[in-house]
């Protein structure tokens, strides 16, 4: 076993009052153990810089005093968690209607069984240790129902907190179900207060029930050598919408994947998304869209940029399952980039097992246009400036997804200051 198993294997953790989550532990970790950690010659794994991980050691973060500019968080409603535990202090969620809120921690001390099924989730070997190591490991997170027929026109925003500069861990177990008719925003944060060498580990349930529409947008914006391994599974009901946008550009190396099962006929998915890699990092995604009922859709758009040293990998696969008839599936990665030693890996994947299906995929890799950028400087632009604007407008393809809703407008302004600081509310 690795060193980093190995130390994550020695975690004591306090029984939950539910048996059922203790058995669900145990076996988690015992898969953990079985399968091992994973490799680069793994499909799935391959581009990952998972060697020196795999050979370092890892405490469950029990930091207690921490130092956050208020000042700096996002309006309420909200809520806060530092180093994966709720900070009742900072958040609000009093504006909120419609909608129950409650903590992981509190309900594995009240043993509710029936809020406590999503540790229930049981995940491929190929999968684990990351997910496993969620269900083992998990001590808090957030439950979300939001009630049928009730609508909040304003987002719940869920920042997450990452402080530490010893080599810490910790994990977090989340839940958003959407009931039928109802709309919802949720906008995460993922953030670091100061010097950050901590590792986070997120799980996320996503139900969105017929005739709902959940918009989702999460800002990864950790500090230069935090980790993070972060999985969205999304269960998308007969006529519900799921609108997904997705933000990378912080931590040493963050592996997000987020998967979409489209369940039920003319449920309709919609994932946009910007990945920008800098300095030494490696922003690794896989992004999945399973469809599984007539006339499904699905929009997946996701632009990448990599400059100085970094990498950034991509993997983005729509399947088409029998029965799925008359579905519509498009996806587009492109990708920017932007100095000699940056490198990006992109791999697209289509599978159709069913008739009458409209289903197109690109993905592409390539520098600033030099004709453009030409053109640009003979109009008297500075060529710093020029490179710049073209940059603006390569990545801002991904919000296009999102021009004719309010999503939009609401998790614009908390955008990374790589982005949000160039330029882009001018485009």
């Amino acid at each position: 076993m690795s060193v980093f198993l190995q130390s994550q294997a020695n975690a004591k953790l306090p029984a939950s009052a539910s048996a059922q989550v203790n058995a669900w532990r145990e076996q988690a970790m015992q898969q953990v153990q079985q399968v091992g950690f994973p490799h680069n010659k793994l499909e799935r794994w391959k581009y990952a810089p998972l060697r020196a991980l795999a050979g370092k050691s890892f405490a469950l973060s029990n930091e207690t005093e921490y130092s956050i500019d208020i000042s700096q968080l996002p309006p309420a409603p909200r809520v806060v968690f530092i180093n994966g535990r709720f900070h009742a202090g900072h958040s609000d969620t009093s504006s909120l209607h419609g909608v129950t809120i409650h903590c992981l921690h509190d309900v594995l001390q009240s043993g509710d069984d029936r809020r406590l099924h999503i540790l229930g989730r049981q995940f491929k070997d190929y999968e684990a240790p990351f997910s496993s190591l969620n269900t083992a490991l998990a001590l808090d997170g957030i439950l979300i129902e939001v009630a049928e027929n009730s609508t909040n026109e304003i987002a719940l925003h869920c920042v997450f907190i990452s402080q530490g500069q010893s080599l810490s861990s910790h994990y977090a177990r989340h839940l958003i179900a959407c009931a039928e008719h109802s709309q919802f925003t949720l906008i995460e944060h993922h953030l670091s207060a100061g010097a950050d060498s901590t590792m986070s580990n997120h799980v996320w349930h996503v139900h969105v029930k017929p005739y709902a529409v959940l918009n989702h947008a999460r800002m990864q914006n950790l500090d230069a050598q935090a980790l993070q391994f972060s999985r969205t599974d999304a269960v998308i009901a007969g006529h519900a919408t799921y609108n997904r946008f997705d933000c990378e550009t912080g931590s040493h190396f963050a592996r997000h994947e987020l998967s979409m099962d489209l369940q039920g006929e003319h449920a309709h998915a919609v994932s946009g998304g910007v990945s920008w890699a800098t300095h030494s990092s490696t922003l690794d995604t896989r992004l999945v869209a399973n469809h599984q009922a007539p006339h499904t859709q699905c929009q997946l758009l996701w632009r990448g940029l990599a400059n100085d040293k970094a990498k950034s990998n991509f993997y983005g696969g729509i399947y088409i399952n029998k029965g799925a008839d008359g579905s519509n599936a498009s996806l587009s990665n492109k990708n920017l980039l932007l100095s000699q030693q940056a490198q990006i890996n992109t791999q697209p994947a289509l599978e159709i097992y069913a008739d009458e299906v409209k289903a197109a995929h690109g993905a592409t890799v390539g520098q600033l246009d030099q004709t453009s950028l030409f053109y640009l400087q003979s109009r008297g632009i500075p060529r710093v400036e020029a490179q710049q604007l073209l940059t603006q407008a390569f990545y801002a393809q991904a919000y296009t997804l999102f021009e004719d809703t309010a999503f939009l407008a609401q998790f614009k302004p908390y955008l990374p200051k790589l982005l949000s600081a160039s330029g882009i509310e001018d485009l």
